[in-house]
């Protein structure tokens, strides 16, 4: 089933995706089926808190659409804004550098998940600008399949992380690498020399910090749909495509990331309590479409503008204009 977060004319309520395309309010649905309107219907983050008794109505929902589609008027697209499916995660966690087709890019590094964080400043919906400054400079999109955690997951291990996911989303992790070459340090950082810890010494060092060039206001668009996990067998088997003004830039597929859903859930949980709304971000998919044309990276939002959209096999399409501003 495929869910997400919208605005109305006065209220903010979940709806959902029948069979035939159509989208519905789940408040209104709900209505019909048990003549109740479930605060959960109305928050992404408390349908997510409100666990098995929630979902096990979802799907009663899915059922009646099914059978009977014309059981409920669907929603007018016009009437509707769209959300991120999560409005207020505590934190949304991103990988870098996780696709192995581009490996040999990099030239040193860990061999386990390199994390970074994202705020839900950040955060915009589907169909929503994004804003680009012009002291921004370059700033170009990064087309990844995200992960929403269902539950609070501390120290789990890959086995059973799978567990801990309630669905899947698609995440457009927008980046300047200007601010990032800005906000870059070359520096001697003070190391206490191997074996004599009263005495220091001086390391040539490399260090950068993602405030900027990844967490400014709508760096993330999020969505447009939430699938569940059970709608997605396998996480690692999703074509991904970024089309800029509707030229394919990259073709890709989840297989080529380098650490796995599992895996990315047991490293991060062993050092952050993952709560339910979470985001993990899996890494970009990069590979140019037929190994030819303009690399993702040179699609500069702020000079060629948009729209840009992400599509994820199972999942759907989010797109975005682009404004920019002084």
């Amino acid at each position: 089933m495929k869910i997400a977060s919208v605005r109305g004319e006065a209220e903010d309520f979940l709806v959902v995706e029948g069979l035939n395309g159509y989208v519905y309010s789940l408040p209104a649905a709900l209505q019909i089926l048990t003549g109740g309107v479930p605060e959960w219907s109305r928050d992404m983050l408390v349908l997510i808190e409100a666990g098995e008794e929630a979902l096990g109505s979802l799907r009663q929902v899915g059922d009646l659409l099914a059978q009977r589609p014309d059981a409920i008027e669907p929603v007018r697209p016009e009437s509707i804004t769209w959300h991120p499916p999560v409005r207020r995660p505590s934190k949304i966690c991103c990988l870098a550098l996780n696709n192995s087709a581009n490996a040999d890019r990099i030239m040193s590094g860990p061999n386990h998940p390199a994390v970074f964080l994202k705020a839900a400043n950040a955060l915009v919906g589907h169909g929503q600008p994004i804003i680009v400054k012009e002291h921004y400079g370059r700033v170009h999109p990064e087309p990844e399949l995200a992960v929403v955690i269902g539950k609070t997951a501390r120290n789990v291990k890959a086995s059973e992380a799978l567990q801990c996911v309630f669905g899947y989303t698609i995440h457009n992790d927008i980046t300047s690498p200007t601010m990032r070459q800005e906000d870059t340090f070359h520096y001697r950082a003070i190391h206490p020399k191997k074996g004599d810890h009263d005495t220091i010494e001086y390391i040539d060092t490399f260090v950068t910090y993602p405030g900027r060039y990844k967490c400014s206001d709508t760096f993330s668009p999020m969505g447009p749909w939430l699938v569940l996990r059970e709608a997605v067998p396998d996480p690692h088997a999703l074509s991904v495509r970024c089309d800029h003004k509707g030229e394919l830039v990259t073709e890709d597929s989840t297989m080529n990331l380098s650490h796995k859903v599992p895996e990315v859930i047991e490293f991060v949980s062993g050092y952050m309590t993952l709560l339910p709304g979470d985001i993990i971000s899996m890494g970009t998919a990069l590979k140019r479409a037929d190994g030819t044309g303009r690399a993702v990276q040179n699609v500069d939002l702020r000079v060629l503008g948009g729209p840009v959209s992400v599509s994820i096999e199972a999942i759907g399409t989010l797109s975005n204009s682009v404004e920019t501003s002084l």
